[in-house]
């Protein structure tokens, strides 16, 4: 289970990729400068050893600002620079098995795009990324975009269940989408290009957080 202070940090999340202007370690600077508490290191076609230089250099700026800080994927490097917590796609390890090797503490996400997919994990994780909400050019494979509607009748399917898994939504997300997003059901917000493409990154990151914050 996250920690309240973790659950504090939850509603707006920061998933890194780079442009022709920012690389992860500088986007991740000016995402927490503005607000944001939770960094997902995510570098799909870069080296181990690149991944771990960024991560060694991140993990500092999260400490300072008192955020969480995941990586994407790669459990072995989660527990190498002492992240903490992984996120999980659908292909990856196993959440348990990450769980045996990251400890109770860590914090493991997992990707999910249909109810059933949440049904598989919601027991083994801390929060679900459910998405992908629209069209992203930042993941390659990407699962049937869900829409509004989509969230509505999943969040609906959780909850007359029982399942309170945290659910993060995902993919394509823009600043006007979320209030419409948060009022489908999802708990929090995740976030890359609307941060990394804003002409002054650091504001757009301080009204998504104050958007939020008066949300909830």
């Amino acid at each position: 289970m996250m920690t309240q202070t973790q659950l504090n940090c939850f509603t707006l999340q920061f998933i890194t990729h780079r442009n022709e202007q920012l690389d992860e370690v500088e986007a991740s600077r000016l995402a927490l400068e503005g607000g944001c508490r939770w960094i997902q290191l995510r570098m799909k076609d870069a080296s181990h050893d690149e991944i771990v230089a960024a991560a060694r250099k991140i993990m500092p700026l999260c400490r300072e600002y008192e955020a969480v800080f995941l990586i994407d994927d790669h459990v072995d490097i989660c527990a190498e620079v002492g992240a903490d917590g992984v996120h999980l796609g659908k292909n990856d390890m196993d959440p348990a098995e990450a769980r045996a090797i990251l400890g109770n503490k860590a914090i493991i996400g997992g990707t999910c795009n249909t109810f059933a997919d949440i049904q598989n994990i919601h027991e083994k994780v801390d929060y679900i990324g459910l998405g992908p909400f629209r069209f992203t050019t930042t993941k390659k494979k990407l699962s049937p975009v869900l829409g509004l509607d989509g969230y509505r009748n999943i969040v609906w399917q959780c909850r007359e269940r029982g399942i309170n898994t945290p659910i993060v939504a995902i993919g394509g997300i823009t600043e006007a989408d979320i209030l419409d997003i948060m009022n489908s059901g999802p708990n929090g917000i995740a976030l890359s290009g609307t941060i990394m493409n804003a002409d002054k990154p650091v504001e757009t990151t301080e009204r998504l957080v104050k958007t939020l914050r008066y949300r909830i």
